[in-house]
């Protein structure tokens, strides 16, 4: 378990700065982004009556809504360029002979890439996007006291707002990585077989298997056949009902902020509802798929290797 523990810490070590340097600095320019903003007056803080309870807490729910999206994005890509080249680095860097001399199978050393993907590599990304929202937050916060329009109650509703917001982030993370973890293991497959060159070929791939389909079973076109069908409906991120109705509700801000009738965003509500209404038929099968194509190319590279 030590040495599995070790390869994972490996795979950060390795790629540390794709998962953590680079946001990092991300992080930095963000935040001297929004402190220039805020302290030139790019951004106006100055509100009264309802607006000046409803309206900051709208603002707060959809910007930490909004960072959590521009990092999902950034960790999605990411962690596709890293299961291209994370799983042929070995090769690449000549380390395969002494990957090949330690007492751990090509099995589990795939696997611990694919672990690192889910577990610890998103961790850290996830780790900075909470904390651009509390440094955003804070400037936030700090502005808007000195100019005399913030209270502590204010201050306990957004703390409030941040772990309801924070929460539904995370399950989503996980749903998401669930839900995409077979694309991710077929990537890195490929990449075990012919290197960076998975990149291309996993864009390829689904239009050939559809065209391959649509030529021996017929169909309108290419893009009419089961095979893109199902492509399309496993492709789509997770969807809640609950998440819709409560952005929709945020549509006439101004009446629900002249009328105090908005509702806070519930986390859980939004969590229970995401993981309801996922196909847990497809995930496990997912897993399944997995599991069996990084066998696949675990064997593939140990055959390769000892010949």
């Amino acid at each position: 378990m030590k040495a599995f523990i070790a390869l994972v810490h490996r795979e950060f070590i390795e790629h540390r700065g794709a998962f953590f340097i680079g946001p990092a600095l991300l992080l930095a320019v963000l935040f001297a982004i929004t402190i220039l903003a805020f302290t030139v007056g790019r951004v106006d803080v100055h509100l009264s009556g309802a607006l000046l309870t409803v309206v900051p807490l709208i603002v707060y729910e959809i910007g930490f809504f909004g960072l959590g999206f521009a990092w999902s994005l950034y960790l999605a890509v990411t962690l596709f360029f890293y299961c291209a080249d994370g799983f042929a680095a070995d090769k690449r860097n000549n380390s395969m002979l002494f990957w090949k001399s330690m007492p751990v199978s090509d099995f589990r050393i795939l696997l611990s890439k694919m672990t690192a993907a889910l577990t610890i590599l998103p961790g850290v990304v996830f780790a900075i996007a909470l904390l651009s929202a509390v440094l955003l937050f804070g400037v936030a916060f700090v502005t808007m006291s000195i100019n005399g329009t913030a209270s502590m109650a204010a201050l306990g509703a957004i703390t409030g707002i941040y772990f309801q917001v924070a929460l539904a982030l995370f399950v989503a993370l996980v749903a998401s990585l669930l839900w995409y973890l077979p694309f991710m293991a077929l990537v890195g497959a490929i990449a075990a077989a012919v290197g960076r060159w998975a990149i291309p070929i996993a864009l390829l791939l689904p239009t050939l298997i559809s065209t391959l389909e649509w030529v021996t079973l017929g169909g309108l076109h290419p893009f009419a056949t089961n095979t893109w069908r199902f492509l399309q409906y496993r492709l789509a991120p997770p969807q809640t009902p609950y998440a819709d109705n409560w952005f929709g509700a945020l549509e006439n801000v101004d009446g629900l902020a002249s009328s105090g009738s908005i509702g806070r965003f519930d986390g859980t509500a939004f969590a229970s509802d995401l993981l309801v209404g996922l196909d847990w038929t497809q995930i496990g099968l997912g897993i399944v798929f997995a599991i069996a194509v990084i066998y696949i190319a675990s064997e593939y590279r140990r055959r390769v290797n000892d010949n």
